[in-house]
């Protein structure tokens, strides 16, 4: 019984990874493949198993066919991983010592707790930031600085909710983007929202028009920065140093 809720959480954490690494892709299409590919499934096989043409699957890895949604990945996701049970679960246990691993720390640059709150406004002040949505302002009781590329790539939803810390009223800072889109994904398909987004690297001119749009949607605060990461952090940290004085 141990032995089969032990296979049970492998099985229930990696495809959370698995659905969250494709859900979050800036190439979905590309990511799924990839998952097929290390699962050594042809696409006639999973096919088969959902019960569609081969040409579909290949539409959806080609990304001649729209993105697949939540829903469809799962069906992909959870197909992929009953297909390979069927054959003994080789792959499946394979995975087992890279999901038990702590990679969250991999994935955090910096995090910091204040004991009293910051305005929006002075955040975006200390970190020479633009305002790509104001959303709804809350106090931000502390910062993350987060990888985006390693967190999206190597921790599942429940390791991502680890990077709030002890509030969610916080900002939370992705460094090495390319467009902006891929945070605000991994934010939508989590139940925790933080209290600010920042993308670091791009202008706020230079945010795709998408992310905006998700955190308008979400009504997230939303801003944008090019600032140093390391002054970024420096200036954060010394906030908790002199507001009492402001």
């Amino acid at each position: 019984m141990a032995d089969n809720a032990s296979r049970e959480n492998i099985r229930q954490r990696l495809a959370e990874k698995m659905a969250g690494e494709i859900t979050l892709s800036e190439k979905p299409g590309e990511t799924l493949k990839k998952w097929r590919l290390n699962f050594e499934i042809p696409q006639t096989d999973l096919s088969g198993y959902l019960g569609v043409s081969p040409s579909v699957i290949s539409d959806y890895e080609s990304g001649r066919r729209k993105s697949p949604g939540t829903l469809i990945v799962s069906r992909i996701v959870e197909a992929l991983l009953e297909i390979d049970s069927q054959n003994g679960g080789q792959k499946i246990h394979s995975y087992e010592s890279m999901l038990f691993s702590d990679n969250t720390s991999r994935a955090v640059y910096a995090t910091y707790e204040y004991t009293f709150p910051m305005q929006l406004a002075k955040l975006a002040s200390l970190i020479e930031a633009d305002f790509v949505n104001r959303g709804i302002e809350k106090p931000l009781y502390g910062f993350t600085v987060v990888d985006s590329k390693k967190a999206i790539l190597e921790l599942s939803s429940h390791e991502f909710q680890k990077l709030y810390g002890w509030s969610t009223e916080r900002a939370m800072i992705f460094t090495k983007v390319t467009t902006g889109k891929s945070p605000l994904v991994a934010i939508r398909v989590t139940n925790l929202k933080p209290g600010a987004v920042v993308i670091h690297g791009l202008r706020g001119n230079e945010v795709d028009p998408m992310a905006k749009k998700m955190a308008e949607i979400d009504r997230l605060p939303l801003l944008a920065t090019t600032m140093d990461i390391d002054q970024l952090i420096g200036n954060l940290k010394k906030y908790s140093q002199y507001h009492v004085m402001e």
